[in-house]
């Protein structure tokens, strides 16, 4: 750098100093501003600890319609009978024990119909002419559904009431990518009836609207087939079926990314187990069926597709890599010496 330059250089700087100053001030101030802002803001902000002594709290929008069950705890009143006010919690038979009235079964009744039944007692027993009862649930024990299998989240989720097929599988994430097309019921009930139903992500919600899950069901999505393709093909491995339980020969050869070049495409071999355990080898023209002179075949789950190698094929793709590379090593002998 040359003394004018650096002169320059130092002039300038200099020049602008006085109105670096004021604009780094601006900026001082713009967050001091900013942070008393955001106290305040803070300040009028009620904190998470406020609000849970506020006394609001979130209830399911499905609460009305909870069946009682045994752990539940009750709260009952009556109008101008302290006798019978009280909290009562049901027992594992699903009966409460209230003064005078004795045990009354309120399992698998809402609240409201257990108030219902209780105020109908008063009046049958002649206990009181126009009983105004209040009933409140005050601890609930909440019912769950498992969802288990392919599924994104599987685990117990609380399900107060019983909801559509595809509002539970909305709670655990939905179905994952290897979902079949089959959806395994098991109800909670003491016959534990299985229910199986056609569904997957290609189903219309509308055609499995009816099918309800119930409080202590466990949904089961089962895992969708695979099909298995070998040999000589560009990327082997195993390959879901599609979402309606299908997958057919080329189908699944193009999922593997086709054949390699040494490839013999004239006869392929399906490999497929049989209900009894026996195995069978089926002979399949594939260049027949990329033709169109051949039909193509629906593959079945466990299927296992091996494309052989042709032994010419390979014969000559490797006299030509050979004579590649003996070709460049006397180029490169010719350049060196």
């Amino acid at each position: 750098m040359t003394r004018k330059s650096f002169r320059a250089m130092l002039v300038t700087t200099v020049l602008l100093f006085p109105f670096a100053e004021p604009a780094v001030a601006q900026i001082d101030m713009q967050q001091r501003i900013g942070s008393q802002s955001g106290a305040t803001t803070n300040r009028n902000r009620p904190d998470a600890a406020t609000m849970r002594n506020s006394g609001l709290a979130l209830v399911p929008a499905d609460f009305a319609q909870l069946k009682l069950a045994p752990g539940f705890l009750l709260s009952l009143n009556v109008l101008d009978d302290p006798d019978f006010a009280g909290r009562f919690r049901i027992d594992q038979q699903g009966d409460i024990a209230l003064p005078i009235l004795g045990t009354m079964h309120v399992a698998g009744e809402d609240a409201s119909e257990a108030r219902l039944q209780i105020q109908k007692r008063l009046l049958e027993d002649k206990i009181l002419k126009d009983p105004q009862v209040d009933l409140t649930v005050l601890e609930y024990t909440a019912p769950e559904v498992t969802i288990i299998g392919e599924v994104t989240s599987p685990g117990k989720y609380p399900l107060l009431v019983p909801r559509k097929l595809v509002d539970v599988l909305a709670i655990a994430g939905g179905t994952t990518i290897t979902a079949g097309n089959e959806v395994q019921i098991t109800r909670g009930s003491a016959d534990a009836e299985q229910v199986l139903v056609h569904f997957s992500k290609a189903t219309n919600p509308k055609a499995v609207e009816d099918v309800l899950v119930y409080p202590g069901d466990t949904v089961q999505v089962k895992r969708a087939g695979i099909v298995y393709v070998l040999g000589a093909v560009t990327r082997p491995g195993g390959y879901v079926m599609q979402e309606e339980g299908t997958l057919t020969v080329l189908q699944a050869i193009s999922l593997a990314n086709g054949t390699t070049l040494p490839a013999s495409v004239g006869a392929i071999h399906l490999l497929r187990r049989n209900a009894d355990g026996t195995e069978v080898d089926i002979a399949l023209p594939l260049n027949k069926m990329q033709h169109g002179q051949s039909t193509d075949l629906k593959l079945q789950a466990t299927d296992v597709l091996y494309v052989p190698t042709s032994k010419i094929k390979s014969t000559v793709i490797n006299g030509a890599s050979i004579l590649a590379a003996a070709t460049s090593a006397s180029i490169y002998a010719a350049v060196i010496y």
